[in-house]
C-alpha cells in the first residue's frame, strides 16, 4: 500500500495504490478522519464522480475512494475481467485500510454486497440501488445494441443506449436518440486529442469501461436468497425517480434481509453524483456510518 499527496476536494486527500490478486494495481484517494468507509463508483463512472460526496463526509469518516480497474489511477481491466476481480480488488483495499464500511452505488453496489458474503469482517454495507437480476427482474436488455454501438465506433450513440437504457422515469427517456447521439459524438470528438489531467478518466474510458461493469452485472444474477447470511448492518438506498427494476431489487433484498433499514430519497439512481443529490445520499451515510 503506497500513497502520497495530491488535490481532490477542499483539505487535500492521500493518493494510494494496492495490489490486487492478479497484479493489477487499484488507485484510490484517502481523505477526511474517523471511522474507514469505503466508496465504489458505478458504471460510467470514477472516483471523482464521488467528489461533492467526499466533501460532505470528511469530517467524519476516513474515505477510501478507488478507481475501479479501467480507469483513472487504476491499471486495466485486462482478461478475465469480471465479478471475481472485481471482489479480489476491493478485498486488497479492505485488507489494506481496515475500513469495515462501505458504500456502493450501482454496479458498484453489487460488486459491494457480493464481497460482504466472503467478507465477514465488514460491519456496515450500505447499497444505493444494486441492479441484481432474480425473479424475473431483469437488467441489461440494452447492452447488445451497446456492444454494437461500440464496436462499430459510434460512442456517441453507445452512450446513448446507455443512458435511455439505465435513465430514471423523467422526460429524457422520451428524447429522440439520433439528436443526441450526434450531439454527444461531438464532444466526444472534441477532446478526443485533449490531454487528460493525472487521475482523470476521458470520456471514451469511461463509456467502454461499461462493457466490463455489464458483465459484472450479468454475473451477478441469481436467487436473492443468498445474501440472507450476511451479518453486517444493511442499508438499502433507493431513489424514487428510478426505473422501477432498480427499486425492486431493494424490496427483494429487503425480504431477505429483514434486519435491513431501507431508505427513498426524492432522486434518481445516480443521486449520489456530482452533479445530481448528493447532499441526501450524505445525510443517510452520515447517520448509519457513524
Amino acid at each position: 500500500m503506497t500513497e502520497n499527496s495530491t488535490r481532490l476536494v477542499a483539505r487535500p486527500p492521500v493518493v494510494g495504490t494496492v495490489t490486487s490478486k492478479d497484479g493489477t494495481h487499484i488507485g484510490y484517494y484517502r481523505l477526511g478522519q474517523g471511522p474507514g468507509v469505503i466508496r465504489l463508483h458505478g458504471a460510467g463512472q470514477s472516483s471523482e464522480n464521488f467528489r461533492n460526496l467526499a466533501r460532505m463526509l470528511e469530517d467524519a469518516f476516513t474515505l477510501y475512494i478507488p478507481d475501479r480497474r479501467g480507469r483513472g489511477m487504476s491499471g486495466a481491466s485486462g482478461e478475465p475481467h469480471g465479478l471475481q476481480t472485481e471482489i479480489e480488488d476491493l478485498s486488497a483495499l479492505l485488507d489494506a485500510s481496515g475500513a469495515d464500511r462501505l458504500f456502493g452505488l450501482s454496479s458498484g453496489a453489487v460488486i459491494a454486497i457480493e464481497t460482504a458474503r466472503v467478507r465477514p469482517g465488514i460491519a456496515r454495507l450500505a447499497l444505493y440501488e444494486p441492479p441484481l437480476s432474480f425473479d424475473g427482474v431483469t437488467h441489461g436488455e440494452w447492452v447488445s445494441r451497446f456492444e454494437r454501438e461500440i464496436n462499430a465506433g459510434k460512442l456517441g450513440a453507445a452512450l446513448v443506449t446507455v443512458l435511455k437504457g439505465t435513465s430514471d422515469r423523467t422526460a429524457f427517456r422520451f428524447v429522440p436518440r439520433f439528436p443526441l447521439a450526434a450531439a454527444l459524438n461531438l464532444g466526444i470528438k472534441r477532446t478526443a486529442n485533449r490531454p487528460v489531467p493525472p487521475g482523470a478518466v476521458s470520456p471514451r474510458a469511461l463509456i467502454r469501461s461499461v462493457r466490463d461493469d455489464a458483465q459484472t452485472v450479468r454475473e451477478g444474477a441469481g436467487p436473492l436468497e443468498r445474501f440472507a447470511g450476511l451479518r453486517c448492518e444493511v442499508l438499502l438506498l433507493g431513489g424514487s425517480r428510478s426505473h422501477r427494476n432498480l427499486t425492486a431489487s431493494l424490496d427483494g433484498l429487503s425480504r431477505v434481509l429483514p434486519g435491513a433499514s431501507t431508505r427513498r430519497c426524492g432522486a434518481g439512481h445516480t443521486a449520489a453524483d456530482n452533479g445530481h443529490q448528493p447532499a441526501l445520499v450524505a445525510a443517510e451515510l452520515r447517520s448509519f456510518f457513524a
